[in-house]
């Protein structure tokens, strides 16, 4: 079997193509087989009140682009640029690269990669806000 493989818990909800599609009450496995489906779990979705910081902001716009909510050549810009000031912040190696990868994404219009890239940076934004406040 070959495509992505989603496993979903009791009751969870998945944005697949703009459909919210739940769960059962039992957990599962679902195999999307349409190559570049846009697919959100809405557990990991960033809403509106959160995106307030920096990466949370390029996730939400890379979000919505993802969700079907915007339209992917008018958000290109805005995703270009903000991984760019991103990139003027975190300028370690590690940080640097999933810029890198999110950038690619966003060049190749695979905003599920796009997202996946971005959201691992939150973890060190959350550090480097935490260290700034002590």
């Amino acid at each position: 079997m070959s495509g992505l493989v989603l496993k979903l818990g009791p009751h969870e909800r998945v944005l697949i193509n703009g459909a919210v599609i739940e769960n059962g009450d039992k957990r599962s496995k679902l195999a999307i087989m349409t190559p570049n489906a846009n697919i959100l779990r809405l557990r990991d979705a960033i809403h509106p009140e959160e995106a307030n910081t920096p990466v949370r902001r390029v996730c939400y716009i890379a979000q919505l682009v993802l969700s079907g909510d915007a339209d992917p050549a008018e958000m290109r810009h805005q995703l270009l640029r903000g991984i760019e000031q991103l990139s003027q912040v975190l300028t370690d190696p590690d940080s640097r690269a999933l810029l890198a990868q999110a950038s690619a994404a966003v060049l190749e219009e695979q905003h599920y990669q796009t997202l996946k890239a971005l959201r691992s940076l939150l973890p060190r934004e959350e550090r480097l806000f935490a260290a700034g406040r002590a």
